[in-house]
């Protein structure tokens, strides 16, 4: 190790419960949802809505929700990190360490960054796995992640990864493991489902106040106004990716699950829109779950078990949900490759051309 020390990659995660146990899963979800950036609500209100209505009765349905998709190897999305991690490890060789951190559960971010720093790393690439911004996720992982490093007395330099919602390698890694999903259904309509907000938190990522939600057309593309806005990158996502698996705009619907409370959240409804496409004759779809790097309980279980289960009741035939990039080969690399877009830190870029990039990530790299 150089004098200077050297370099380490934290790779950032949502988190998971130890098991679908009720108390494991209890424990989860308070750390989780006392989250000033989820519930972003005073904090009395949220400590009373969590012990009052949410707590007593949520870890146990939760549990068994959790139950119908936990493997041998334990959680889907802490084994389909470690994967990721083990293969991003693998592309950077052992002089780059590697390590994950969840927001919230193990391993912790104040974890990884202790191992990342017993490993002499003073330079670390912070990459939050949450392709589209919000304050909820990504905030929220950086929050966590800037205190915990302050922490030490020689404080790492942190160089963080933007969202890559629209960068080619994503969309390309997504496309390949959704094509074979694609021609095996030959879809009536493709959905692209994103986990959802609360609609009061795109209103605050709008520093000008006039832009989010003010016109039908507001996430039509993105400008100064709605450069954070969640909406709005879902949109481009579902767009690069629709045009990528070559589906007609007419047979995309983007959509947003996983709603919690009464509060309205962004519309329109994955599970309303399934019922009524699924009641008009629709019969063979394939849904697409592009906020998600790993599959998890709202992939798997939300979509892919409750889902299918509604759309068949409802007279649909097929839903079909394809998987997350998860630890594809093809993710490993575009992950490296977004990395490596966004910073010298890393080391060798790809070669000039090699692959068409946005305007933002060539002034990166450039």
């Amino acid at each position: 190790m150089s004098p200077a020390g050297g370099t380490g990659l934290l790779l950032i995660n949502l988190g998971t419960p130890e098991s679908p146990r009720p108390s494991d899963v209890r424990r989860y979800l308070r750390e989780f949802l006392m989250d000033p950036r989820v519930i972003d609500i005073p904090a009395w209100r949220r400590w009373l809505i969590l012990n009052l209505f949410i707590l007593p009765l949520r870890p146990r349905q939760s549990g068994a929700a959790y139950a119908k998709i936990w493997t041998d190897e334990g959680s889907p999305l802490l084994v389909y990190s470690r994967g990721l991690q083990r293969k991003v490890q693998e592309r950077l060789g052992r002089g780059i360490p590697v390590e994950l951190g969840m927001r919230y559960g193990n391993p912790s971010i104040p974890q990884a960054l202790r191992k990342l720093k017993e490993r002499e790393v003073d330079r670390i690439v912070v990459f939050p796995l949450y392709p589209q911004y919000s304050s909820a996720a990504n905030g929220s992982s950086l929050e966590l992640t800037f205190k915990a490093a302050a922490r030490y007395w020689n404080v790492p330099n942190l160089q963080v990864i933007p969202p890559f919602y629209d960068h080619p390698a994503f969309i390309e890694a997504c496309a390949g493991v959704c094509r074979p999903v694609m021609d095996r259904v030959r879809p009536e309509r493709v959905y692209f489902s994103f986990h959802g907000l609360p609609e009061r938190q795109l209103l605050k990522s709008d520093e000008t106040g006039v832009h989010c939600l003010r016109g039908e057309n507001c996430c039509g593309s993105i400008g100064a106004a709605n450069r954070n806005c969640y909406r709005a990158q879902c949109y481009e996502t579902a767009r690069l990716l629709g045009d990528r698996l070559g589906v007609a705009p007419d047979r995309r619907v983007v959509c947003f699950q996983s709603r919690l409370g009464r509060t309205p959240w962004i519309r329109p409804y994955t599970d309303e829109l399934l019922v009524e496409h699924a009641r008009a004759g629709c019969k063979r779809a394939v849904i697409l779950s592009p906020a998600f790097v790993a599959d998890c309980l709202e992939t798997l279980e939300e979509l892919g078990l409750r889902g299918a289960e509604s759309w068949q009741k409802n007279g649909g035939e097929l839903l079909a949900l394809a998987p997350a990039v998860n630890d594809s080969d093809s993710w490993a690399d575009g992950l490296v490759r977004i990395a490596r877009d966004s910073t010298a830190w890393l080391g060798d870029r790809p070669p000039p051309g090699d692959t068409e990039q946005p305007d933002r990530y060539s002034a990166a790299r450039g």
